[in-house]
């Protein structure tokens, strides 16, 4: 290029006033493959020898500068302006080089592209951000939120249509990732109406749409206010709501919210409506013209869907949801649709059936292929055969499927839908823990099980897969990986054990509250049996069983496991992440026996398990981050290893807070018995991030240590002090430093504490529970609660005795969306009645217990009816203004697993004086119920539960 003449090239001059050096440099354009960007913007004068008709060609700007009849088309030098960077990125692309464009570049290049017009640039950008904003896979946001403003901002302000329609599709798509993202807030008004009303909008549930813009809402109210028609623009954008698939305890909690009050009022109306209508006729929602607000949210891109929490879901507006939409809106399609739905609804009133052959007649239903993840939790609506065979139909991907508190998913309809959804790799079927847990109570009387006949069409013999065959005979039949059966007492332990032996991929089992036992440990270690009795085949033996690579082991409460199983468990688990043997049988050599060095979370509480065997697991596995260890008295003595068994030399430290704070970095840990204010001093490194702390009793901190708590762990979210000494001034410093705290507890603590210690504002409290600590709360003080936590939705009193009848009524004004409510010897909340409890419409549990003799006979099918998500009710007699309750039989129960009513009877005063007026209530014993898959049990024991 040296032979050619100058007129040839020109110079282009550019400056970077930001240059780390003062010098200045000479590059050509002929050696552009080999520039070194980060050299060149070192330097503060830059000059670029460039070819003259190349930049004419390639560029309009320089097509204007370079080529016209202006005095300016002979000049040999030309000064730049421009950003030095993003100039250099042009002159490659000009030059035919690679440019890299990224959601933080893309702006400025293609701002330079329209500027000095550089089609070949303009095509590149314009395609980078097609392919990036077309993006599926999960994950990181390829362009940030705060680019896409800027990038929607600029396509508005230059006119460029492809820009701000590809900038909602994105968001929209990218929904629930975005709305986590500490600039969405700052999304402009139109970009997120446009999002909304994308068909490409994907978000897990109604629930995270409405809570993301009630989220935007009160980011944006200061800009909103000024507009005159500010209410116009939040009324606009919350009417794309679709409130008949909110869930009910959002949209009851919502009806204090400034923007949602009306909304709120609408979705509960619309959702009781839904309610009212039997199953046999819920197809009638087919004579409404608009069908768009029964229809759940999916598309291409969804990867989850929840519709937990709401009981106004059936399988008719699952499968709605799942028509094209041109089936929905022509006349004679939905006429046919309302035939083949009218069957499917007199199946499903058949709980029997096996569901073949549910979805005949029926148009094809629309295949979400990206789903892999579904709950329908607390969904008592649905009729769990045929949804399971939509399962099959629409979401061919499932993986993961949460349906707790769901009584009637049996173990017939787990077995189907492992045989049906072969991928299915996750089940929780969790519900409620009964109560009657033999080691806790003393039975006084039980009606006899009731077991209904067995139909042929049975897959199963009582609660057991295919009865009792030998372990190994069976072949497995499942993919599942990780299964929750938590509080299934209704299942048998060779129930479990034989579903256990299906699975035999296995690697998570949660079974608390259970009959687990030995059969099922059995099945876990069965593996052991097929091999020699030789000792060199030890590990090999181990390695092929279930509990050789289990990750997770939660059998806490299931006191059918001996110590010597649990012995033979614990020596197979090397794998085990997460470990929860709460109140069961496990002593210290099972712990010195256990070989895994990957613990993170870890449940021995309420064991006899000893503080030297504690700290022999935690010197072993120092990724623990979950430590609780209330209720063990043997932790303040020295263990023992009965076995003889020679410990590792690597275990040398017998104080276990010693080596917490050490080895440790802790998110939560609960104590008891020995816990001190020196063992927090000890644990003080381990600490600084913890998330849950809970002291009870046994344990005491002392009001140093209290003090400092908010700052040694500064990012506490929930708190439980039982049995502690506390003050005004302690509570204070918690209510003031504790910002991110959702759960405060204080049982049964000591002090002089006042009312006046809760009158400072913590918006992010959830769960609040105040036994026998405040009582002379007063119902002023009750206001100032409800307006200090505003967010609470479990709420706990006990023993304030000067309420009346007027606190049911503040309480449910300033928290209608509570779904936990528990209030003991409360003065006289109830003697008047209970009427406005129901304004809690999502109440899930109610205790309510020597609060005053007004409750009607009625008030259990009452409270059932009008909140259809209540599952656990606790009464006493002494509160029945009539003497009695009614109890429902199972057709009018809805939910509602668990009821307790305690029964008392009255103790004269020893001072004959006062023997009439003074007569105390003594608790006598309590009748429990217990709904389950398959019976109801009705049974009377001695203790107060």
């Amino acid at each position: 290029m040296a032979s050619e003449s100058d007129d040839e090239f020109v110079t282009l001059l550019c400056t970077n006033p930001n240059a780390a050096e003062d010098t200045e440099t000479f590059i050509s354009t002929t050696d552009i493959h080999n520039w070194e960007l980060s050299a060149i913007l070192r330097c503060q004068t830059v000059k670029i020898q460039a070819h003259r008709v190349r930049l004419v060609e390639q560029s309009s700007y320089f097509h204007g500068l370079l080529s016209g009849s202006f005095c300016e088309s002979n000049l040999s030098c030309v000064s730049i302006q421009w950003n030095m960077e993003v100039f250099i990125n042009v002159l490659k692309c000009v030059y035919g080089c690679k440019v890299d464009i990224t959601s933080k570049t893309f702006l400025s290049l293609f701002e330079a592209a329209l500027y000095f017009g550089v089609e070949s640039l303009l095509l590149t950008c314009k395609t980078w951000f097609s392919e990036a904003s077309s993006t599926k896979g999960p994950g990181l946001l390829e362009i940030q939120v705060d680019d896409l403003i800027h990038i929607w901002n600029f396509g508005l302000e230059h006119a460029n249509d492809f820009i701000p329609e590809l900038c909602a599709s994105y968001l929209a798509r990218n929904f629930m990732q975005a709305i986590s993202g500490k600039f969405f807030g700052d999304v402009p008004y139109n970009l997120l109406f446009h999002c909304i009303k994308h068909p490409d909008l994907t978000v897990y549930s109604e629930m995270h749409l409405a809570d993301a813009l009630l989220v935007w809402l009160t980011a944006n109210t200061e800009r909103l206010e000024p507009l005159s028609k500010a209410e116009d623009d939040c009324t606009g954008i919350l009417n794309q709501l679709r409130i008949s698939l909110l869930p009910l305890w959002f949209a009851a909690g919502k009806r204090r919210s400034c923007y949602f009050t009306e909304l709120a009022e609408k979705s509960m109306e619309t959702i009781f409506r839904l309610l009212k209508i039997p199953p046999a006729d819920s197809i009638g929602i087919f004579d409404d013209g608009d069908l768009d607000h029964l229809r759940i949210r999916l598309t291409e891109y969804s990867k989850k869907v929840n519709l937990s929490g709401c009981p106004q879901i059936t399988s008719v507006i699952l499968l709605l949801s799942l028509l094209p939409n041109s089936y929905c809106v022509d006349f004679m399609l939905r006429k046919s649709i309302r035939q083949s739905l009218i069957n499917l609804e007199r199946l499903s009133a058949n709980r029997d059936q096996c569901g073949s052959g549910i979805l005949h007649g029926l148009p094809p239903i629309l295949s979400f292929e990206g789903v892999e993840e579904v709950d329908i939790s607390k969904c008592p609506r649905l009729h769990l055969e045929s949804t399971i065979e939509i399962f099959l139909k629409s979401f061919p991907s499932l993986r993961k499927l949460r349906a707790t508190h769901l009584l009637n998913f049996k173990t017939t309809t787990l077995h189907k839908l492992m045989l049906k959804c072969p991928r299915i790799s996750e089940v929780d079927l969790t519900i409620d823990i009964t109560p009657l847990i033999p080691a806790q109570v003393s039975v006084i009387s039980s009606s006899p099980v009731i077991v209904p006949p067995l139909t042929n069409k049975s897959c199963f013999v009582g609660n057991n897969f295919l009865g009792m065959a030998s372990y190994h005979s069976q072949p497995s039949v499942s993919n599942i990986t990780r299964l929750i059966l938590e509080g299934r007492s209704d299942i048998s332990d060779t129930g479990i054990s034989n579903l256990i032996c299906r699975c035999s991929k296995l690697h998570s089992i949660l079974v608390c509250d259970t009959s687990f036992g030995i059969n099922s440990i059995q099945a876990l270690c069965s593996g052991i049996t097929s091999f020699g009795p030789a000792a060199s085949d030890l590990e090999k033996r181990c390695s092929d069983t279930l509990a050789f690579k289990l990750q997770t082991l939660h059998i806490g409460g299931c006191m059918g496991v001996d110590e010597r199983s649990l012995f033979d468990l614990m020596s197979q688990t090397q794998a085990l992440v997460s470990l929860c043997l709460r109140g069961t049988h496990v002593v210290d050599d099972a712990l010195y026996h256990f070989p895994g060095s990957s613990l993170e979370i870890l449940d021995i509480s309420n064991t006899m398990v000893s503080g030297d065997a504690l700290a022999y697991i935690v010197n072993g596995n120092p990724a623990l981050k979950c430590l609780n260890a209330r209720g063990c008295k043997n932790l303040i003595h020295q263990g023992s290893n009965t076995s003889g068994t020679e410990l590792s030399s690597s275990y040398s430290c017998r104080d276990l807070y010693t080596v917490l704070g050490k080895k440790c970095m802790l998110e939560e840990i609960a104590f008891g018995w020995g816990f001190s204010w020196l063992s927090l001093l000890a644990l003080r490194p381990a600490i600084m991030s913890l998330r849950a702390i809970s002291v009870g009793l046994g344990g005491s901190l002392g009001e140093d240590a209290l003090r400092l708590l908010p700052t040694t762990c500064p990012m506490l979210e929930s708190l439980i002090l039982c049995f502690q000494v506390i003050s005004d001034a302690i509570i204070i410093n918690f209510m003031r430093s504790l910002r991110h705290l959702q759960a405060l507890s204080l049982c049964y603590c000591l002090g002089d504490v006042s009312t006046s210690s809760f009158k400072n504002s913590i918006a992010n409290l959830r769960k609040l529970r105040l036994e026998r600590v405040t009582p002379q709360m007063t119902n002023n003080d009750l206001v100032v609660l409800t307006q200090n936590c505003a967010s609470l939705v479990e709420f706990s009193l006990v023993g304030c005795r000067l309420l009346n009848s007027d606190s049911l009524r503040l309480i449910s004004q300033g928290w209608p969306g509570l779904i936990s409510v528990h209030l003991e010897d409360c003065g006289e909340v109830t003697a008047t009645g209970v009427s406005y409890l129901f304004n809690c419409r999502a109440l899930e549990d109610i205790l309510l217990r020597h609060n005053g003799p007004g409750i009607p006979s009625s008030f259990i099918l009452d409270a059932a009816s009008k909140m259809p998500m209540l599952r656990q009710l606790a009464l006493d007699l002494c509160d029945a203004c009539e003497g009695d309750f009614d109890i429902p039989n199972d057709g009018n129960r809805y939910l509602l697993s668990i009821v307790k009513i305690a029964r008392c009877k009255f103790q004269r005063s020893t001072n004959i004086y006062f023997q009439e007026t003074h007569r105390r209530p003594v608790h006598k014993d309590t009748l429990v119920l217990v709904w389950n898959a398959q019976n109801l049990n009705s049974t009377v024991v001695k203790e107060r539960i």
